[in-house]
């Protein structure tokens, strides 16, 4: 054999799939299970027994305004909640063993929600079997008796299949009870209790069409798939309870004829329905051991139970199977329990269930993905490639699809409420696979011997042994046959060639001798008759004692049929007890069940206990921070409101002294007029010149300031003011300041924090920060800068000026001086403290040269000040 260069997966030859080749659609059926409770609202209604309507739940019409419509799926059979496991075995399953024992394949795979009873009707449940228990019956019970010894046939772990001679197979099954130590009766074995009496006798069933020139033997395989793994589940590995390791996963190969198998998996050999239930049994217990240690659910993963059925023709003889390889005909039927889909946002799954349920979705989105491109290629007349290989499950059964054999899908649905739209999603993926086509595959050759060669074997093996019983030994003395009796008694009979037409003694002679034969044969007539009525009369005796003794037999067999009947009550009070046993295990195994469910909702609650103390301790070591945060914020809103207030008094102050300073100054003008009245009295009047004129007198109140049309008042002019876009960031927890020097930025976008689409729309940025000067006051700067465009596609600021802008407090002792004042002797005094831009305001308004006394000459009235 020439192995071919690795590269990329040969295609199939075109011999193999012919194009004419008549295609079938994929079988959907449906199948309702009942409502946990009769209280619960149902959103599923059987029209038909091929359609189902949905009708959305209450909450959601609400939701959605009563505007969801009522939707109809059709499917080739719809199975309610009265139908039993026996029925949907008739329709759905029944055909696909009959194949199987023809030589063909079939895929039969369970889908729907998690809950929606697909591992039910896959295994079942004890007094009501499932699809797969009744497919192991009714496979042994179509080729019980024509299965081969033991090892006669041998996988070739190529996903082939080899035939071993006689002494080879006696070989591997000595070498086999040899390793069994303590060997196990139908008796003594101990079965499941949820796999115990699940099909009665009645309701087993036979294929039909059995070829009886074969032998059959049958081989079981029990795979996993999870995370897109693939676990042997009869791999025998030995446990190590201190530090257990982890099941190996295994890859798939493609074998010579292009169909792909699971490389290295154990394949167990079969003969018998019990023996069959016992290595599913053991799959079983090694996947919940997986699953407790892993911690995880049985229906996160997708479990495979692969039967297969491997035939080869008898000899020419009848006797033993074929040794050709190439005439073993191997058929497979593949019986897949799918995980359940689920949605997280309802689940509220998290950690490591939240990563097992998106791969679950992820391998369910990748089955949906290539039946949709099927669907396509099949009714559009494209070739897109289909994504077989995105996920293990589809990778495996991708020969199925291609014509290998006939794939049949049972859709669960609960029609809970609750499972709504889960149910939705499920109904629109079964509507789509049924609309695609799989190529029917092509009946395999068979060998050409004559029919009919074990019946004509075992009839001349039936008829060898009647005939060595007759030619036994003499009985009694007696000659051993009637016929050697005859040829001794008989004389030799003469010559009876005739020499010519006048011989006339050959004639005479022969008659002669056959009138001798005559009397010697009237002799043993008569004997004969003498012996016939001696014998009569003997078994006329006979018959009389055997009619005593018969008639003694039946009165033991009355008395036996007594025991029997005590036997058999014994046989049903015992099989009363067994099946209250195996009743109480069953009870016991639910408790136990239910109590490790139990023990994992009191472990996930205690860590959501822990998880939610731990996260009210942050919340309250977070209202902590907050608080002594809001404190520092409150003293220092505290401290610069106490600061404003202080500087308000002391500016009400001022004024007021300045109000009072006002006052004495016109008291003062007043002394000083009534003054230079007295004066002039005491004065020779002297014509009145112009130039002597005395000046008009004052009056007491402060001149007017001359008006004029008013002037606005120009703010600052920032740096900023231009053609330019700005960003004016202005951080919330500046504090407004009311005064009149503001920057005025036309056109600009007012942000409390940088965001990059603001700085993609300018090319300027001004930040106001605020901070406390060395003297208490505020101080603001005006932090300027320009916006540049990185090369990632952002936006960078570079800051290239700073305008300050400072309030000052007049009374400060850093800006004050003191004056002097006239006493009242007229003696200069310290006067109290005067702000300079008070001093300043005021000597605008005083007139020039007036005689106010020494140090006033250029003091005026205060303007008036805002408050």
């Amino acid at each position: 054999m020439i192995r071919q260069a690795k590269g990329k997966t040969p295609r199939r030859p075109p011999p193999k799939k012919p194009s004419n080749t008549q295609k079938d659609p994929v079988g959907v059926y449906c199948r309702v299970r009942p409502l946990g409770a009769d209280d619960e609202e149902c959103c599923i209604e059987v029209i038909s027994n091929t359609t189902i309507q949905l009708h959305a739940p209450d909450g959601l019409k609400a939701n959605r305004n009563g505007e969801f419509k009522e939707t109809q799926y059709s499917f080739k059979k719809v199975f309610g909640i009265k139908t039993t496991q026996r029925e949907l075995f008739e329709d759905v399953a029944k055909p696909l063993v009959e194949d199987l024992i023809h030589c063909k394949n079939g895929l039969l795979f369970t889908y729907g929600v998690t809950g929606s009873g697909k591992t039910h009707t896959m295994t079942g449940s004890p007094g009501q079997g499932g699809l797969l228990p009744r497919s192991l019956d009714m496979i042994f019970n179509s080729i019980g008796p024509y299965q081969a010894k033991r090892y006669v046939f041998k996988p070739d772990d190529k996903n082939g299949m080899e035939v071993q001679n006689q002494v080879d197979a006696l070989l591997d099954r000595q070498k086999r009870d040899s390793q069994t130590t303590v060997p196990k009766t139908p008796t003594t074995r101990r079965i499941d209790p949820e796999f115990a009496d699940m099909i009665s006798p009645e309701e087993a069933c036979k294929a039909d069409g059995v070829d009886e020139d074969s032998s059959y033997s049958v081989f079981v395989s029990y795979i996993e798939i999870y995370n897109n793994y693939i676990y042997d589940l009869l791999e025998e590995t030995p446990f190590d309870p201190i530090k257990p390791k982890p099941p190996q996963s295994k890859i798939l190969r493609e074998d010579q004829n292009h169909n792909m198998y699971v490389a290295g998996c154990t394949e167990v050999e079969v003969k018998s329905t019990e023996e069959a239930f016992e290595v599913f049994w053991r799959g079983q217990k090694k996947r919940r051991i997986a699953n407790t240690q892993l911690n995880r659910e049985s229906s996160r993963s997708h479990s495979v139970f692969i039967i297969k059925l491997a035939q080869a023709p008898l000899d020419a003889d009848g006797d033993n199977v074929l040794q050709d390889k190439n005439q073993v005909n191997v058929s497979q039927l593949c019986l897949v329990d799918l995980a359940g889909s689920e949605r997280t946002s309802r689940t509220r799954a998290e950690g490591s269930r939240l990563r097992e349920a998106g791969n679950i979705n992820q391998s369910l989105m990748t089955l949906r993905t290539c039946i949709e491109v099927l669907r396509e290629n099949q009714m559009c007349g494209t070739n897109k490639m289909v994504p077989y290989r995105d996920s293990k499950v589809t990778h495996l059964f991708k020969n199925y699809f291609d014509g290998e054999g006939k794939v049949r899908m049972v859709v669960c649905v609960n029609p809970k409420a609750d499972d709504y739209e889960e149910t939705l999603l499920v109904m629109r993926f079964a509507e789509m696979t049924q609309e695609v086509e799989v190529a029917r595959p092509v009946d395999r050759p068979i060998c050409g011997f004559a029919a009919g060669r074990r019946q004509r074997n075992q009839a001349f093996k039936e008829e060898l042994t009647r005939r060595l019983e007759e030619r036994g030994g003499p009985v009694d003395g007696e000659s051993p046959t009637v016929l050697n009796q005859l040829l001794q008694s008989f004389p030799p009979l003469p010559p009876c060639e005739i020499s010519g037409p006048n011989d006339d003694v050959t004639l005479p002679r022969l008659i002669e001798a056959l009138e001798k034969r005559h009397k010697i044969r009237q002799m043993m007539i008569d004997e004969y008759n003498k012996t016939g009525n001696m014998l009569k009369s003997v078994l006329q005796e006979q018959d009389s004692n055997i009619l005593s003794k018969e008639n003694f037999i039946q009165e033991q067999r009355g008395k036996l049929g007594e025991k029997d009947k005590m036997i058999q009550n014994q046989k049903n009070e015992i099989d009363r007890l067994e099946k209250k046993s195996k009743m109480l295990e069953y009870k016991i195994d639910i408790l136990q069940k239910t109590t490790n469910i139990y023990e994992e909702d009191k472990r996930s609650l205690q860590q959501e206990l822990e998880s939610r103390e731990q996260r009210l301790q942050r919340e309250v070591s977070e209202k902590r921070r907050m608080e002594a945060r809001m404190q520092g914020i409150v003293t220092d809103a505290k401290l610069k409101w106490e600061k404003e207030c202080e500087r308000r008094v002391n500016a009400k102050q001022l004024e007021m002294q300045n109000k009072l300073w006002v006052k004495d100054e016109k008291l003062k003008q007043l002394k000083a007029i009534v003054t230079e009245g007295k004066a002039e009295n005491r004065q020779p009047q002297r014509p009145s010149r112009e130039k002597d004129k005395v000046p008009a007198k004052r009056s007491a109140s402060p001149s007017p300031v001359p008006t004029g049309p008013p002037v606005r008042p120009l703010h600052r002019r920032s740096h900023s003011a231009g053609g330019e876009r700005w960003v004016d960031h202005k951080p919330t927890t500046n504090v407004d300041l009311d005064t009149v020097l503001q920057p005025n930025i036309p056109n600009a976008i007012k942000v409390n924090a940088p965001n990059e689409k603001a700085l993609s729309k300018c090319d300027k940025y001004l930040l106001t920060h605020q901070e406390v000067a060395s003297d208490g006051e505020i101080q603001t700067k005006l932090i300027k800068g320009e916006v540049f465009k990185t090369r990632g596609g952002g936006q960078s600021v570079q800051f290239t000026d700073i305008e300050t802008l400072k309030q000052e407090n007049p009374v400060v002792a850093s800006r004050k001086r003191r004056s002097s004042e006239n006493g009242p002797d007229g003696e200069p005094v310290e006067s109290d403290w005067t702000d300079v831009e008070t001093r300043c305001s005021v000597a605008v308004e005083m007139r020039a040269g007036s005689n106010l006394g020494p140090g006033y000459q250029h003091h005026g009235y205060p303007k008036r000040r805002k408050p």
